[in-house]
Formats: structure tokens, C-alpha cells, sequence
């Protein structure tokens, strides 16, 4: 066994130079969503480098999914390659959806950028290093293990970043994530080189408007601000509901520390006059305020509490105070999911990380969720953890890099526990 870990961990060393030059060209195909651009020729690029490696290849279109059209079509790629004997199944499943670039960058955000040993671009971090880290690791177990039992899978799913329903979602619906077809999990997340991540805290995002009544701004007493009303939710929120959060806590392993606890943010504010009028505001009391909010709740607690916890201070306003009328409607769900460190896909990578760098690994909980939550909830597989190089601080952010050196011993760790996985 020891033989074999050090060949392929040799191999990976090996192919160093691919591991670079192909998350340099992943990053050079700018797959910015919103609004979905570049998917098709993403996957292809993926499935083409794929299928010169054995695996079938199958494009899957996220139909009727949010965003998809003909110009902007959510297209998945998932490739699949056979062991010589029968098997379990370990499947690598990265998005390859990025954000906006956004301001502030020193460096071109889609040229893959290579300077001081990282690489630089929109993407680098999260996560299509991830992506071809998975993918040199599957090169490096082929050549040293090509007897292995089971089946590979990897797939570059799209619209992680706006809620995954056009990629892993989609496909789950359809059995692509479920037993018999895949009995592991790995999403190539960037969330540190030591650290394995069995899950993500749960989240409700909503939308809350205030109803009012519409009058000239110089006689407000003839009207009814649905904004002042909104003004009585805020302060219902300070004086009750962010107290009441912040003494809930958890015994998930969130990190950082501030998310071991529940959390509302308020996202966005809307009301009065339209956001979008040019000139002077016309004298108006508004008739409708609308507050988009996104609560982040733990393991510990369902989500009847946390919606109760909302309404509840909507109805007492509704019977305390005069013409509050108020309005609620969900906007996402997401239930909070944890995969035992003692799974076998969580054993397998504890073991490489201990093989590739010398530590035992640290077990975390993601603050906010990713395509984990499609997987558990309606692949019903719980085999699923997040592995993969990257700091995660760095996600999103101007001149966001991934290390070349973190991704190459990632690509050891990973290509470690598929031989734990599948070894005949």
C-alpha cells in the first residue's frame, strides 16, 4: 500500500506543469454567472479532456432551470469511466460557474495569471483549481492503479453561485447523485488544504413588504408610510430577534468562530420611489417597503422555529400597531446537513491529508452552503464532504489566486483516498 501511495504521489509531482497549464485555461473561459456565460464551452472543454483519458461523456442541459435560454443554456458535463471489476463509485463534482470579476484587480481576471508560485484570476481559489486538482489526481490514480475496482466520476456542474438549481440540483432530480449510480462524494470546495468540511449551516432567505397608503409628501398624515412600518420591523429585529440569535449556539464545527452562532443579514431594502427614476423625487408617501433578509440557522434548530421566529414579531406588530399590513413570501430553502467524519470518503481523505502533509486534518462546517445541499437533500446521499485547495477567505475577492503548491499536494491527498476508495 505504502508502494503504491508513493508512486502515485510521485505521478502527481510528475504532472505538475498540467496541473498549472489546465487551471490557467479553465480560468481563461470567463463562465460569469449571472448571467451564465460560457458554460457550454466550459463542459466541452472539460469533456474533451476527459474522454482522451476513457470516460464517457454525457452533456446534461439544466431545461426550464433559473437562467437557462438558448442564449445562456445551463449545460452540466458529467464523464464516467468504468474499474475492471465491480465496485463503489467516488465521484468529484466542481462548478464551474464563477462570479462577477468586479473592481479593484492589479491583473488581467481572466488570463491566468502565474506570479510568486499562485495563480491568479476570477475562479483560480473557487474552485476551478479545485476542478483541476480532481482532475490531475484521476490522471495520476489511472497510470499507477489501473486495475482498480468501481467507477470515477467527475463533473463540472454550473449556477453553484446563484443556488446550483441549473447544475448539481437538476441532475440530482434525475438520480446522477444517488446509490446505486455514486456511492461517494468529493466537492473540490476551497477550504484550506488541512481541513475537511462535512457540511454547511442551513438558510431561509425571504422577502417581507409593508403595505401603506399613498399621499402627498407635504400632508403624510393622510397617508400611511409602508416605510415607517418597515422602520417598526428593523426595530423589532434589533430589540428582540438579534439578541435572541446570538444566544443560540451550536456543536457543529462552523467556522470561523461568528457563524457558530444564528444569523440574520438584511440584504436589501426597497421602497417608495422607484430606484430607477432620474430628476427630483416626486412628494410621495410610500405605499409599499420591501426587505429581502437571508437567516442562517444550525443543525440544533428546525426551519417551523426559525420561520416562527419572524412571524411571530410580524403578527404582534399586525395587532399592536395601527395599519401595520404586512406580507411574507420564501424565497430559497436551505436545511442545514453534516456527513460524519467517520464516513468512509472522510476516513479516505484524513488519510491522505496525514500521508501528504504530516497532520491530522480539522473537520468544519461551512458557514454558507453549497451544492452539499442538493446532494443530501435530494440525492439522499450522505457521503458527501468538501476537500479541496484554496483559501476560502479569498472566494470572490479582487486578484483572488490559488497556490501552486497547495494544489499540488491537494492533488495528493485526493488522489490518496480514491486508491482508499477503490482498491480492488
Amino acid at each position: 500500500m505504502a508502494e503504491i501511495i508513493n508512486k502515485l504521489h510521485q505521478r502527481v509531482d510528475s504532472l505538475k506543469d498540467e496541473l498549472v497549464d489546465l487551471t490557467c485555461r479553465l480560468i481563461a473561459i470567463p463562465t460569469t454567472n449571472p448571467p451564465g456565460e460560457n458554460y457550454t464551452e466550459c463542459a466541452q472543454f472539460i469533456g474533451t479532456w476527459l474522454k482522451a483519458r476513457g470516460f464517457e461523456i454525457e452533456y446534461v442541459r439544466g431545461v426550464d432551470t433559473p437562467g437557462d435560454s438558448d442564449k445562456y443554456p445551463r449545460t452540466n458535463v458529467i464523464a464516467r469511466r468504468e474499474g475492471k471489476t465491480p465496485g463503489q463509485c467516488v465521484h468529484f463534482n466542481s462548478h464551474i460557474d464563477v462570479v462577477v470579476a468586479g473592481k479593484g484587480w492589479t491583473v488581467d481576471p481572466f488570463a491566468g495569471i502565474i506570479k510568486n508560485g499562485k495563480i491568479y484570476g476570477r475562479g483560480a481559489c473557487d474552485m476551478k483549481g479545485g476542478l483541476a486538482a480532481s482532475m490531475i489526481a484521476v490522471e495520476a490514480f489511472l497510470a499507477t492503479v489501473p486495475d482498480y475496482a468501481g467507477a470515477i466520476e467527475i463533473s463540472g456542474t454550473v449556477d453553484e453561485e446563484t443556488g446550483g438549481y441549473g447544475g448539481v440540483a437538476y441532475l440530482a432530480q434525475k438520480g446522477y447523485f444517488s446509490k446505486p449510480r455514486v456511492d461517494h462524494v468529493i466537492i473540490p470546495e476551497p477550504l484550506n488544504k488541512d481541513r475537511i468540511c462535512l457540511g454547511h449551516r442551513g438558510g431561509w432567505w425571504g422577502e417581507i413588504e409593508t403595505k401603506g397608503r399613498i399621499a402627498h409628501g407635504s400632508m403624510p398624515f393622510l397617508g400611511d408610510s409602508a416605510i415607517r412600518h418597515m422602520g417598526a420591523v428593523m426595530s423589532k429585529f434589533e430589540d428582540e430577534l438579534y439578541p435572541a440569535l446570538a444566544n443560540k449556539k451550536t456543536d457543529m464545527p462552523v467556522v470561523p468562530d461568528g457563524a457558530k452562532q444564528s444569523t440574520l443579514n438584511i440584504n436589501s431594502i426597497h421602497g417608495g420611489e422607484d430606484e430607477n427614476f432620474d430628476g427630483l423625487p416626486a412628494a410621495c408617501v410610500a405605499d409599499s417597503c420591501r426587505m429581502i433578509f437571508d437567516r442562517r440557522f444550525l443543525i440544533e434548530e428546525s426551519m417551523t422555529e426559525v420561520k416562527a421566529e419572524i412571524t411571530s414579531i410580524l403578527d404582534g406588530l399586525t395587532a399592536q400597531r395601527e395599519g401595520f399590513v404586512y406580507s411574507i413570501k420564501d424565497i430559497n430553502e436551505i436545511y442545514p446537513t453534516m456527513t460524519n467524519k467517520d464516513a468512509d470518503v472522510s476516513k479516505a481523505l484524513a488519510k491522505g491529508i496525514k500521508e501528504v502533509l504530516g497532520t491530522d486534518p480539522d473537520y468544519v462546517i461551512s458557514p454558507g452552503s453549497y451544492d452539499q445541499k442538493h446532494i443530501s437533500r435530494l440525492g439522499h446521499l450522505d457521503n458527501c464532504v468538501a476537500y479541496g485547495p484554496g483559501i476560502l477567505d479569498l472566494a470572490h475577492q479582487p486578484d483572488e489566486y490559488v497556490g501552486i503548491d497547495d494544489m499540488v499536494e491537494s492533488t495528493k491527498v485526493m488522489a490518496s483516498a480514491l486508491h482508499y476508495l477503490l482498491s480492488p
